[in-house]
């Protein structure tokens, strides 16, 4: 398995940014898909975004789409969360989660093996 750790995370007013990273160990990080989920309090851990192991596709909630991006970097064992345009409904414990879904299930959850310790994200009004 591969350890991750998230970071980046904090207080932001509504419409800014926040840019979050996932730093894994381990030397086969290259050869994981990827994704990012969060988990507002009381609702239950939903996907934002996934990106397969070449970066050559992602995903993106319907919620985020048009502004978040997700990105990797195999050399850095690193993948990241742009997140522009932030809203209230935003805030939320953004996990990162490292695993091998299949194309048709790069959003669930539960095909993701690994999972770092969560960053929280607050967006104020």
């Amino acid at each position: 398995q591969v350890q991750l750790v998230e970071s980046g995370g904090g207080l932001v007013q509504a419409g800014g940014s926040l840019r979050l990273s996932c730093a894994a160990s381990g030397r086969t990080f290259s050869s994981y898909a990827m994704g990012w989920f969060r988990q507002a309090p009381g609702k239950e851990r939903e996907f934002v975004a996934a990106i397969s192991w070449s970066g050559g596709s992602t995903y993106y909630a319907d919620s985020v789409k048009g502004r978040f991006t997700i990105s990797r970097d195999n050399a850095k064992n690193t993948v990241y969360l742009q997140m522009n345009s932030l809203k209230p409904e935003d805030t939320a414990v953004y996990y990162c989660a490292a695993g091998f879904p299949g194309v048709a299930t790069m959003t669930r959850r539960f095909d993701f093996g690994s999972w770092g310790q969560g960053t929280q994200v607050t967006v104020s009004s």
